[in-house]
Formats: C-alpha cells, structure tokens, sequence
C-alpha cells in the first residue's frame, strides 16, 4: 500500500511535472504542428466529406504586424503587462456573476495558447488547474513574443482553418505578411466563435466588432524585437 500511494503521489506528479517542462522546452524553438482540438474537431466532422484541416506554421516576422496588435485590442489589453493571467478581468467576471449575469471568459491569450497546445476544451477545476499550470510555464519558459508567435499559429480562425497563414490564404487569398488592419480586425472580431463568424463574411455584429478592435488597436501596445509596431 505504502508503495501504491508513493507512485500515486510522488513518481507520477514527478514524471507529469519533468515531461511538461521537456515538451515545454522543446516548443520554444519547435513549431507546434498539431493540438488536441485539432483532433477532437477531426473526429468531430469526420463525416463531413467537404472538412479539411488547413494549417501552416510561420515565424511571427512573416505575420503583418497589424494582427497581433488586433488579437492583443480584441482579446488582452494587457497581454505585455501582466504575467499570465488578468485578475483584474478575473475578478470583474465573478462580480458580474454574483450580479446574476452568466459567467464569461477572462482569460488571457497566454492561457488561450497554454489550453490550445496542451490541453482538451472542457470547464472542468482540473483542466483549469492544468492550463494554469502550462500558462505558468509558457510566461516563464518562452516568453511574450514566442506566446504570440504560437498562439497566431495554432488559434482556431475558421472551420478547419488553424493560425493566421492559413486564414490569410483561405478567407482572403494573401499571405498573412499582407493582412491589413482592417482584415486583422475582422479575424479577431471572428476568435471568440470561429466556427459561426466568418471574417471573410461578416455580419452586421462584426462589422461593428472589427471597427470597435481598430479604434483600440491605436491605444494599445503590441511590439517584437524591442521594437514598437
């Protein structure tokens, strides 16, 4: 029995912590060519004949500059203040549910990128617990700029459609080096449910989305290389 509740609560919370920190360590430099909802959404319109995964890993340097900028105004205004999590978004949320509103999502593109690459969806307190975990490790192991750089590669943009290049290609036949503003808005305004909203045909809603995103990409701040966009 001794032995059982040693593996349980020591070799096994070891391996776990010593294989994350190795994967963690590797991605920093390795693209990440496939996530868990990649998988569950292939399994998910397997009978779908017209589904296809189109998916194509770039550096952030060919990425138009103007798309960071527009998911970090959508998303996280404070994406390059805080160090994981915005707990003034956190508490703002819970407040909002005490008052009877539903609960909605505070989390930040570090946690977005830390569930997308290493976890499954889920509300679940252990998957939480995970991504917080992961987020942990991303802040601290990769940095700001390579967080971005995975996550415009790995984000869910479109029906089978995963990171800027390829969104670019499918929704707009550019490359994401020539994303513009506006299309950048476009693409953010469609993150929260890109299944349903299209950036290459926006309703009326997003529309008003993208120009709302534009009007605060000029008051927030995105930069790579040290260097302000």
């Amino acid at each position: 029995m001794r032995r059982f509740l040693k593996i349980v609560f020591f070799y096994i919370p070891l391996y776990f912590v010593l294989f994350s920190l190795l994967v963690t360590l590797i991605y920093k430099w390795v693209p990440v060519c496939y996530t868990p909802l990649m998988l569950w959404r292939a399994c998910e319109f397997r009978n779908d004949p017209a589904f296809e995964t189109h998916k194509k890993w770039v550096p952030l340097r060919e990425i138009s500059p103007e798309l960071p900028l527009a998911v970090v105004a959508s998303e996280d205004n404070l994406f390059l203040e805080h160090s994981g999590f915005d707990f003034r978004q956190i508490r703002q949320a819970l407040e909002e549910a005490e008052d009877g509103h539903r609960l909605r999502g505070a989390s930040t593109i570090s946690q977005q990128t830390a569930k997308n690459v290493f976890l499954w969806s889920g509300r679940s307190w252990v998957r939480k617990g995970l991504e917080a975990y992961f987020t942990v490790l991303i802040e601290l192991i990769w940095g700001k700029e390579r967080i971005m750089e995975v996550y415009l590669n790995v984000v869910e943009m479109g029906k089978g459609i995963y990171g800027a290049e390829a969104a670019a290609e499918q929704m707009f036949g550019i490359t994401a080096k020539q994303l513009d503003r506006h299309r950048s808005a476009l693409i953010a305004a469609s993150l929260p449910n890109p299944l349903v909203r299209r950036a290459n045909a926006p309703t009326s809603y997003m529309k008003r989305r993208a120009a709302h995103i534009e009007w605060l990409m000029e008051r927030v701040e995105w930069h790579t290389n040290g260097s302000k966009e």
